[in-house]
């Protein structure tokens, strides 16, 4: 039997200028002492120099409405639909600064559905 493998979901987000503000405090951060990140947050460069910030499910929750990042604060959503199927685990939200902005998304495991002794 094949699981399915991690699905990512990208996330409509309002960027207000405090949630700029807080990701590049948080890059600077990074930058100057690594070591100074809070945890569940781990922050990198991709080869085309661009910060790329991953919390762990420990350090955001979603609620409806927001996404709480610790360390950063509250982000609007936008849209009402769900984010990701009831029962999904493994939940990773990346943040990534492109030359378009800001790119918001959240990386989870979709639950696994057994179907045993079906006739």
């Amino acid at each position: 039997m094949s699981h399915t493998k991690s699905r990512e979901v990208i996330l409509s987000v309002k960027i207000t200028p405090e949630s700029v503000k807080g990701l590049d405090a948080l890059r600077n951060a990074w930058r100057e002492d690594p070591h100074s990140i809070p945890k569940g947050l781990s922050c990198s460069e991709s080869q085309a120099g661009q910060f790329v910030l991953i919390a762990a499910e420990s350090a955001f929750t979603t609620i409806p409405g927001a996404c709480v990042i610790k360390g950063i604060g509250a982000l609007e959503l936008v849209g009402s639909e769900p984010l990701f199927e009831e029962g999904a685990s493994s939940k990773t939200l990346v943040l990534r600064d492109t030359q378009e902005g800001w790119r918001f998304s959240v990386k989870y495991m979709p639950p696994i559905i057994r179907e045993r002794n079906t006739k």
